[in-house]
């Protein structure tokens, strides 16, 4: 077997493993027929009708990160949205114990990653009070390599 072969199973069954650890965690918590309730609401008419079950449809759409997410006592809120016609642009934050977490930047580029994996949303965007939680090197790493955008809601 090449290097890279060897590496790209290691690769993937890490990533197995993460996934089957997530999906128990995340079971722990949210009853699979809630779940799957969730997985299959519309998010555009949920947004505007009932924010929990909306924050709740989407952290079903997270992978591996949402039981990251959970189990370190963080979540995300949505700070602005709009309905375009190519559908829901939302404007994102991380809440709880994620804003001081060293590993928030990847946790950003996993939520933007797997929330426009769902057809209805358009863009996912964070808000740049996000960045004052970081320190100086995270808050350059983020702004470098993260693939993620940030808005100033202060200034339009």
């Amino acid at each position: 077997m090449a290097d890279d072969e060897l590496v790209e199973w290691y690769r993937s069954q890490a990533s197995e493993s993460i996934d089957i650890e997530a999906e128990k965690r995340l079971a722990e918590t949210i009853p699979p027929v809630q779940r799957i309730r969730l997985q299959a609401a519309s998010l555009s008419k949920l947004i505007d009708t009932d924010k929990d079950d909306f924050l709740l449809a989407c952290f079903v759409r997270l992978g591996a990160v949402a039981a990251a997410l959970q189990g370190h006592g963080g979540g995300i809120d949505v700070v602005e949205h709009s309905l375009t016609d190519n559908g829901l642009d939302l404007v994102l934050d991380l809440t709880g114990a994620c804003l001081s977490c060293g590993a928030a930047p990847g946790t950003l580029t996993s939520v933007k990653n797997d929330l426009e994996k769902d057809p209805e949303i358009f863009r996912i965007r964070f808000s740049t009070a996000l960045l004052d939680t970081f320190d100086e090197l995270g808050r350059e790493f983020i702004l470098k390599h993260g693939d993620v955008e940030f808005v100033d809601l202060n200034h339009p």
